[in-house]
């Protein structure tokens, strides 16, 4: 089969688009004939390396993707050759304490597909049985394999762990990206009056098209001040904010008196300085998130099998323009998930 993969860490030109091994198929898998995978941002650090993870080399990358049930081991029972099925990320072991409680998220030997083991951008996918979702007729391949890991994150994050109700306010950072056009999109279902950030015109009034009430360009105005004066002083009840970085003190800013700032990521640097006299004065809580259960999956993915959210694709590109797909999303082109087809499903 053909696959993205990389020899080494580093820039964008590490990735190539090369001929491999077929995976092999254990018990517990189920080989995926993929017809679209997509991108996250943790797929530009995988390339670039994180440090504590040390990959097989060649590395193929990918969170996300989706196809049909090509055959399946022994042991699997859920799933059968001709299935539709897509991709969630996350392996938990299902024995710690923390599986046990309902949390599979938080497992002690918590990894994702991808980032700490082979990925699922290519030709074929061998994938564990309680990794793969059902995907119904109807459901275009493109939406199939970009919803699962930024709609259960989204949904995690706001829907179970900042818990938000009806009436709040909601305050997105970069809503123009995979997790934020999400959020906008869960924060507005949950009945929340949701601001939002990106950096065109463009991007504000596709942000304002998903759910936005108010769009803010980061590029021109200092946001925090922006939600101050859009909240008569007050501020939010609730930042998403997976960019860190030098956004982090503004994100605080924003709160109102007893805020939420949840986050499940760090774009722009995990080592932000944080006001702590803000934190304690206004009574704020940070809130980390990961992923999600798998009853969160099934929550978060029925709204998009139903239409209920809009998976945005920026562009589409076939496996061998992978490189390329990556420069999206660091370059921060576009609004939306990027995705990937192989070179032999790939229709312009």
């Amino acid at each position: 089969m053909y696959a993205v993969q990389y020899a080494d860490h580093g820039d964008r030109d590490v990735v190539e688009y090369a001929e491999r091994p077929d995976p092999e198929v254990g018990r517990g898998d189920v080989l995926v004939d993929v017809k679209a995978g997509a991108l996250n941002h943790l797929d530009v650090w995988t390339r670039k390396g994180l440090p504590g993870i040390d990959l097989e080399m060649p590395h193929v990358p990918g969170c996300d993707a989706a196809g049909v049930v090509e055959s399946v081991g022994a042991d699997v029972t859920r799933f059968e050759p001709g299935d539709r099925v897509a991709v969630t990320a996350g392996v938990s072991c299902g024995e710690c304490e923390f599986c046990r409680d309902g949390e599979a998220s938080m497992c002690v030997d918590y990894h994702i597909i991808g980032e700490h083991v082979p990925g699922v951008h290519g030709e074929l996918a061998a994938v564990p049985e309680d990794n793969l979702v059902a995907v119904p007729e109807g459901v275009d391949w493109a939406t199939a394999a970009a919803a699962p890991l930024v709609f259960q994150t989204a949904w995690r994050m706001l829907v179970t762990r900042a818990d938000i109700d009806p009436g709040e306010s909601v305050l997105v950072l970069g809503a123009s990206g995979g997790v934020g056009h999400a959020a906008v999109q869960i924060a507005d279902f949950a009945g929340a009056e949701v601001f939002a950030t990106a950096s065109t015109d463009e991007k504000l009034d596709y942000a304002r098209e998903v759910g936005a009430d108010h769009a803010i360009d980061y590029t021109e105005d200092d946001f925090a001040a922006q939600i101050r004066e859009l909240t008569d002083g007050r501020g939010v009840d609730v930042v998403v904010d997976h960019v860190a970085g030098e956004t982090w003190d503004d994100s605080l800013k924003s709160l109102a008196k007893g805020g939420r700032l949840v986050t499940c990521g760090a774009t722009a640097g995990g080592r932000p300085q944080t006001n702590v006299n803000r934190v304690f004065w206004n009574q704020l809580s940070i809130i980390g998130s990961t992923m999600a259960t798998p009853g969160e999956v099934d929550d978060a993915l029925a709204k998009v099998w139903d239409g209920t959210f809009e998976v945005r694709v920026r562009d589409r590109l076939p496996m061998s323009e992978t490189a390329r797909a990556h420069e999206l999303l660091e370059d921060r082109e576009g609004f939306g998930k990027v995705v990937v087809v192989p070179d032999s499903e790939f229709d312009d």
